[in-house]
């Protein structure tokens, strides 16, 4: 193993902001264990969680055995860093049905078999059951008041206020990272940069108490180059869960990543090599038009996040919807996925007005607060100009016969108004 291996891929990705003197020297003697801290505020993680999931990854590719903590009892404090306000904090129950879907997408990037397998640990199992007259004694101890106002964390919230809570958290991760080098063998940990404080305050805590040796790699934050908050969108956070952020939507947002910003994308979030990625780097400036990389990093992250077959309904559904791809050849996935994404009416047939035809259809978008035309007047100067579509073919004035293999996927028919607007006409019975 060479002993700079995992400090130089992290490096040259940009995912290297800091790390402990003797870092390297512990890394190049073996594997070793290392640990990232998720905190279970939410159902799920957002994209932000990414970059501490991917040092984790690169950990695991370079030998060494990745432990992802999932902080069932540390969530029921909350984390000051990066924050102006304090935390509300969340019920036992709530805390620990969160740290539960946090635990399921994070098997998604690691392998939990092998020589290195990963582990999940949740740090509810010693801090539910801590005493507080024992923390104090054997914890609390070692810290002085100076050397906890120093950090950035506790500092940054001094003239705003900080609760005791709060402000105990920094002891809480560094009892955290003893425990973990106590039971585990874990002798790295990870995280981000605004980390920095509570991981070296660990370090610390096991010198004093252990007399072992403990490290520290941080990752730098990730902005964007408009100066807004990564994984931000006017819709909000970007989740992971699909029930949360949908893949299509989750595609989108790295598709739409700014030029300036995607070649560092491609090495944050991908494990796409540095020839592949310099390459792209190339294409951006040569023909930023055709927009390469952001294809390339939308499918590389939307793959890992959500599989395959998510990955490729969400690019059927954005061919369609920006693309101008034929409905016809939608798959099932991919319908499925656009019901997401666009309103959808429902057609019920009538025998008393005979066989459906396109006007039944158009007459079915036409009402309820997603209306794809706002009266029939709307919609008649939209066929009289040439601007109305049934699975991409334009329609006349005159109502058309509806075709058996004008329901897509045996059931739905796709109305467009002018070049964006979109609505599904689900058929009953159909």
């Amino acid at each position: 193993m060479q002993s700079h291996a995992l400090l130089d891929e992290l490096q040259w990705r940009g995912l290297l902001y800091q790390h402990t003197d003797e870092t390297a020297a512990a890394l190049a003697g073996g594997p070793i264990g290392g640990y990232v801290g998720f905190d279970p505020t939410a159902p799920s993680l957002h994209i932000g969680s990414l970059l501490p999931i991917m040092d984790l990854v690169h950990l695991q590719r370079h030998g060494h055995r990745p432990v992802a903590l999932v902080g069932g009892g540390t969530g029921l404090i909350g984390d000051p860093s990066g924050r102006a306000t304090e935390r509300a904090l969340a019920t036992p129950e709530v805390v620990s049905a969160n740290a539960a879907a946090i635990r399921k997408q994070l098997e998604r990037f690691l392998d939990f078999g092998g020589a290195n397998a990963a582990r999940m640990i949740d740090n509810a199992e010693w801090l539910v059951e801590l005493r507080a007259v024992e923390f104090m004694r054997d914890v609390g101890k070692h810290f002085t008041v100076n050397y906890m106002l120093q950090k950035d964390s506790v500092n940054a919230r001094m003239e705003a206020g900080i609760s005791y809570t709060e402000f105990s958290y920094m002891l809480l991760q560094a009892y955290d990272f003893l425990e973990l080098r106590r039971r585990h063998d874990v002798r790295l940990q990870m995280g981000g940069s605004d980390q920095w404080g509570n991981i070296t305050a660990g370090i610390e805590l096991i010198r004093r108490t252990l007399g072992a040796d403990a490290h520290a790699i941080t990752s730098p934050l990730v902005t964007n180059s408009a100066g807004t908050k990564f994984g931000k969108t006017e819709a909000g956070a970007v989740w992971l869960d699909a029930s949360m952020t949908s893949p299509y939507k989750f595609y989108q947002f790295w598709i739409n990543v700014d030029d300036r910003d995607v070649g560092r994308y491609l090495r944050f979030f991908t494990l796409l090599d540095r020839t592949t990625i310099e390459s792209l780097d190339t294409a951006t400036a040569e023909r930023p038009d055709a927009r390469e990389a952001q294809h390339t990093l939308a499918g590389e992250v939307t793959r890992m996040v959500h599989g395959e077959p998510a990955f490729a309904a969400a690019r059927e559904v954005s061919t369609l919807l920006f693309g101008g791809a034929d409905p016809r050849s939608l798959s099932r996935d991919a319908l499925l996925a656009l019901q997401m994404e666009i309103p959808v009416f429902r057609l019920e047939p009538d025998p008393d007005r005979g066989p459906l035809t396109s006007q039944h259809v158009l007459e079915a978008v036409c009402s309820g607060p997603d209306a794809l035309f706002k009266s029939k007047g709307d919609l008649r100067r939209m066929l009289q100009q040439g601007g109305v579509y049934l699975n991409g073919r334009r329609l006349g004035s005159e109502p058309e016969p509806l075709r058996d293999d004008d329901l897509l996927g045996g059931e739905f028919v796709l109305v467009r108004k002018g070049a964006r607007n979109y609505a599904l006409v689900k058929v009953a019975g159909g």
